[in-house]
C-alpha cells in the first residue's frame, strides 16, 4: 500500500465521530467552544468491521467528504498554537447507527455552537432545521442551494447560489462590457429556463431592459456557421453560456474557439463549468481563455496555503483538492470568529479581522414581503475568473 493510500485509510479509522482537543486538557481554559463538522464520509459502506474494503484506491463517491475532512483536521490542528479551548467533533452523515435525527433524537448535538457541513439534500435540511431550533449558526460550505428553506437566520450559504452567480455575471457585464454585442445562448431545459428567466429579471428590473441580451435558441445541430451568421465581426462579442450541462459547453467551447480568430468572442460559463475536464485541454483551445463565477478561489501562495499544502504532504503524502482549501478555511475561520464572538456570532460573520484564503460578504437575504427575519445569510462575494491554456486564473 503506498503511503498516500495509507494516509487515507488512517484517516478512515471506523468512527462515527471523533473528539480533536486543540490544547491540552492540562491547559484550562475559562471557555470550550463546542464545533460540529458534517461530511458524509460512508464509513460504515466502505468498513468491513475494521477492514477498508477497497484495496486499491479510494472510491469516488467518499473522495470530496474525506479530503474535507482532511483539511478539517489539520485547521484543527493550526488552532492548536492558539489560545482556544476547541472541542471539535467529526460527523459521518451517512452513518448506519448515528444518522443526524438520531442523534438530533438523542441530544447528541445540544451543545454544539457552531455546526460546519459539506452536506446537501436530506442531511442539509435535518442541519438547518436543528440549527433554527436550537439557535446554532450553521455554516453550509459547499452546497450551492437554499432547498427551499425560509425564515432561517442561523444559516450561512458560502458557496452562492446559482441566482448570485447570473447576478455577478451580469454586474461585471454592466460595468466592462455594457456597450458590447451580448449573446445568451442556450438550449432547451428546466435549468436553462431558470438562468434565462434570472437575467431577464435583472436586466428588466425597472421595466425596461438596461443591456440589450439577445438569447438564442440553439438545438443539438447548432455549429459553426449557425454561429458566424449571428456574431458582428467589427464588435466585442459577448457570449453567456447559459447552461450547467457538459455537453453544452463541450459543443458550444470548440466552436466558439474556431470563430474567435475572425469575430472576437469572449465566452463566459455557468459556474460548474470548471469541473468540466475538456475545458482545460491545452492543444485544442491554446489562448482562448472561458470565464465564470466562483464563491472560491486562491492562488495558493498565501501563508495560509502554504501551511496547509506542508502539512498535507506530511500528513497523507499527497496535494491538498479544492476540497481540502475548504475544510480547513471553513473550520479555521469560523472557529476563530465564534472564539471572538461567542454571544453573537452571527452579528461578526463578516468581521475582516480573520481571513484566510477567500473574500466573503455575506449579506442577508430578505423575504419578498420584507419581513424583519432573514432567510438565510449568503456569501455575495464572488470572483471572476477564467480558464486558460489548462489553468485557473483570476481576471
Amino acid at each position: 500500500m503506498n503511503k498516500f493510500f495509507f494516509g487515507f485509510t488512517l484517516l478512515l479509522t471506523n468512527f462515527n465521530s471523533i473528539t480533536v482537543f486543540a490544547q491540552t486538557e492540562s491547559l484550562k481554559k475559562s471557555s470550550v467552544y463546542k464545533i460540529g463538522i458534517f461530511a458524509p464520509l460512508y464509513l460504515d459502506s466502505v468498513f468491513t468491521k475494521n477492514t477498508f474494503k477497497y484495496t486499491q484506491s479510494i472510491p469516488q463517491f467518499i473522495s470530496p467528504a474525506v479530503e474535507f475532512v482532511q483539511g478539517a483536521l489539520i485547521a484543527l490542528d493550526s488552532l492548536q498554537a492558539g489560545e482556544d479551548f476547541i472541542d471539535a467533533s467529526i460527523y459521518d452523515t451517512k452513518s448506519f447507527t448515528e444518522k443526524i435525527p438520531t442523534l438530533i433524537r438523542n441530544k447528541k448535538l445540544d451543545s454544539l455552537q457552531l455546526i460546519i457541513g459539506s452536506v446537501k439534500d436530506e442531511e442539509y435540511l435535518q442541519l438547518a432545521n436543528f440549527a433554527l431550533q436550537k439557535n446554532i449558526p450553521f455554516i453550509s460550505v459547499t452546497y450551492p442551494n437554499v432547498a427551499g428553506i425560509k425564515s432561517n437566520p442561523f444559516l450561512v450559504i458560502i458557496n452562492a447560489t446559482l441566482k448570485s452567480h447570473c447576478e455577478a455575471i451580469y454586474s461585471y457585464l454592466l460595468q466592462k462590457h455594457g456597450t458590447d454585442k451580448i449573446y445568451l445562448f442556450r438550449q432547451k431545459g428546466t435549468q436553462e429556463d431558470m438562468v434565462a428567466n434570472i437575467f431577464k429579471q435583472i436586466n428588466e428590473h425597472d421595466g425596461k431592459a438596461l443591456l440589450s441580451i439577445i438569447t438564442l435558441n440553439l438545438d443539438s445541430n447548432f455549429n459553426v456557421d449557425f454561429l458566424k451568421s449571428k456574431l458582428d465581426s467589427t464588435r466585442k462579442n459577448i457570449i453567456i453560456g447559459a447552461s450547467l450541462d457538459e455537453t453544452f459547453a463541450k459543443n458550444i467551447v470548440p466552436i466558439c474557439f474556431e470563430l474567435n480568430k475572425i469575430y472576437p468572442i469572449k465566452l463566459i460559463g455557468m459556474p460548474n463549468w470548471d469541473n468540466f475536464s475538456s475545458l482545460y485541454n491545452k492543444k485544442d483551445l491554446i489562448n482562448f481563455p472561458i470565464y465564470f463565477t466562483t464563491s472560491f478561489f486562491t492562488e495558493k501562495n498565501d501563508l495560509f496555503s502554504k501551511s496547509l499544502i506542508a502539512a498535507y504532504y506530511k500528513k497523507y503524502k499527497g496535494k491538498p483538492t479544492d476540497m481540502a482549501f475548504k475544510g480547513y478555511e471553513s473550520v479555521y475561520l469560523f472557529t476563530k470568529l465564534l472564539a471572538k464572538n461567542s454571544v453573537n456570532f452571527m452579528s461578526h460573520i463578516n468581521d475582516k479581522e480573520v481571513k484566510v484564503f477567500c473574500e466573503y460578504n455575506f449579506r442577508p437575504i430578505m423575504p419578498p414581503n420584507n419581513f424583519a427575519v432573514p432567510d438565510y445569510f449568503e456569501n455575495k462575494h464572488l470572483y471572476v475568473i477564467k480558464i486558460l491554456n489548462g489553468s485557473v486564473l483570476k481576471d
